[in-house]
C-alpha cells in the first residue's frame, strides 16, 4: 500500500494510506447500486402520479422533474454525502475510505462539490475511462476531479474507523478546560486528524508532533504549563473533548 505522510502548516506530520483503484471502485459500485435504486424508486412513484388526475394532461412537465431527479441523484449523491459525512459517501463508508484535502484536514462543501462536478469528465469515454488513467498516472491517485479541488482518497485508521481515538484515563478527570470553547473548526480539526492517525505515525515523530500541536493549543488559549496534563496526547483529548461538549463541534 501506497503511504503518504503529509506535514501541515503546524510542522505536525500525518501519516495516510492512499486509496487504490480497487478500493474506490468498491465505493462507486455500492454507490451506483444506491443511485439505480433511488431513481427506480422515484420513477415509479412518479409514473403512478402521472396516471392520477392531478397530473393534468400534458406529461412534459413530468418528464422535466425526472430530468431535474435523475441530475440531483447523479451529481448530488456524492456532493451532499462527502459534505454531511466528512468525506464519506455510503459507499466510501463500506470500503472504509474516505475523501481529505491535500493538507490532511477534512473536506468542506466547496472541495465536495467541486471534485464531483469533475466526475462527468473522469468518466469519460465510458466507465471512468479518463479517471482510471488519470490516477495510474500520479502517485497520489487523484482523478481529474481530486487535482482540480485539491483533494486525496485515502483508507481509514482500522483502529479507530471514524472516530477519535481516546486514551486518556480517570487520572486526568481533574483537568477541565472551559478555554476549549474559544478552539476553531480548524484547530480542532488539526487535533482529531492527528489524533486518528497517531498510532500509524513513527513513535519519535508522533510525540515531536503532540509536543508541536499542544503548545500552539496552550499558546492560543492561554493554558500554563502547570495547568495541563504532562502527557501532550491527554491534553489534546481533553481539550477536543470539551470543546465537543459544548456543542461547538460541527
Amino acid at each position: 500500500m501506497d503511504k503518504l505522510i503529509i506535514d501541515t502548516p503546524e510542522q505536525v506530520h500525518l501519516e495516510f494510506v492512499l486509496a487504490g483503484i480497487g478500493s474506490r471502485f468498491m465505493a462507486v459500485f455500492l454507490d451506483t447500486l444506491i443511485q439505480i435504486a433511488a431513481f427506480f424508486v422515484i420513477f415509479i412513484f412518479t409514473l403512478l402520479f402521472a396516471a392520477t388526475p392531478l397530473a393534468g394532461h400534458s406529461p412534459t412537465w413530468i418528464f422535466a422533474v425526472l430530468i431535474l431527479i435523475f441530475f440531483a441523484i447523479t451529481w448530488g449523491y456524492y456532493a451532499t454525502f462527502e459534505t454531511v459525512w466528512k468525506g464519506q459517501t455510503p459507499g466510501k463508508r463500506w470500503a472504509g475510505i474516505r475523501v481529505i484535502k491535500s493538507s490532511g484536514r477534512p473536506i468542506n462543501a466547496f472541495e465536495a462539490i467541486a471534485r464531483n462536478l469533475l466526475r462527468i469528465a473522469d468518466y469519460l469515454p465510458g466507465f471512468y475511462g479518463v479517471g482510471i488513467v488519470t490516477m495510474m498516472l500520479n502517485r497520489k491517485s487523484q482523478r481529474l476531479g481530486d487535482l482540480v479541488a485539491g483533494t486525496l482518497v485515502v483508507h481509514e485508521s482500522r483502529d479507530q474507523e471514524a472516530a477519535v481515538f481516546f486514551n486518556t484515563g480517570l487520572q486526568h478527570s481533574d483537568y477541565i478546560f472551559p478555554q476549549a470553547a474559544k478552539l476553531t473548526l480548524q484547530e480542532a480539526d488539526l487535533i482529531e486528524a492527528f489524533l486518528n492517525r497517531r498510532l500509524d505515525i513513527a513513535p519519535a515523530i508522533r510525540q515531536q508532533s503532540s509536543q508541536r500541536i499542544a503548545e500552539m493549543i496552550a499558546v492560543r488559549l492561554a493554558i500554563a504549563a502547570d495547568a495541563r496534563p504532562p502527557d501532550n496526547e491527554a491534553f489534546l483529548e481533553l481539550i477536543v473533548k470539551e470543546f465537543r461538549n459544548r456543542a461547538r463541534y460541527r
